[in-house]
């Protein structure tokens, strides 16, 4: 078995996500929560959101199937996250949301954002945080 090389890590991704999104702060983002055609998304896996709760109000939708339940054209698709949706993104820290918008971007989605600080600093910024 050959040992592969990688050309880039996880690092060089997150930095180019960061690059090509939006990354807005916690206080924004909860000024955006009551807006009626945004929609927060959290990308963190079930067991995290199991263990610390999500904030009030965001849709559940784990990182691996963002992109089929985003597209319009797929069975599992999800109307909070369909055209004319203003999307905010948060995981644990901010590395998975920066990926996660950046895919969304890729797939021609306009307005995607993702949170810097994750989870974390939107409780901190005073997020109401349910089960």
């Amino acid at each position: 078995m050959t040992e592969m090389t990688m050309t880039k890590t996880v690092k060089d991704l997150v930095a180019q996500a960061n690059r090509e999104v939006v990354t807005i702060s916690a206080e924004e983002a909860l000024e955006r929560l009551s807006h009626p055609d945004t929609t927060f998304v959290d990308v963190r896996e079930g067991e995290e959101v199991a263990k610390t709760g999500r904030i009030a109000g965001a849709l559940h939708v784990p990182r691996g199937v963002l992109e089929f339940q985003a597209d319009p054209a797929s069975p599992t698709h999800r109307d909070e996250l369909g055209p004319g949706r203003r999307l905010v993104l948060y995981c644990a820290s901010g590395n998975r949301s920066a990926l996660a918008a950046k895919a969304l971007v890729d797939m021609g989605m306009e307005t995607v954002v993702h949170v810097g600080g994750g989870f974390p600093a939107l409780k901190e910024a005073g997020g109401s945080v349910t089960a």
